[in-house]
């Protein structure tokens, strides 16, 4: 892979905020751990005082963890393989 055809990371912006701007809880993912495909609804919710905790219905791995603290959110997804959204065109 060559350096000279990419963009930084602010290129991404137009594309990301469509992408978070949905229901995240239709979108599929795909467990990590044990491979199970399902809706982030279909995921148990763990809330504490910092965020929350998502964990695989199936063999309840994590699969994500939302930290919330005073101007930042953190996202970490290294739960999932893949979290895939539906998109209107």
């Amino acid at each position: 892979m060559t350096d000279l055809n990419y963009l930084d990371g602010n290129a991404a912006a137009g594309m990301l905020s469509e992408l978070f701007a949905v229901d995240v809880t239709t979108a599929r993912g795909r467990c990590a751990h044990c491979g199970d495909i399902a809706v982030v609804a279909r995921a148990r919710m763990y809330p504490n005082d910092h965020g929350m905790v998502l964990r695989c219905s199936s063999c309840e791995d994590v699969l994500a963890k939302v930290v919330e603290t005073p101007g930042r959110l953190c996202l970490d997804l290294r739960g999932m393989a893949w979290l895939e959204f539906a998109i209107e065109e």
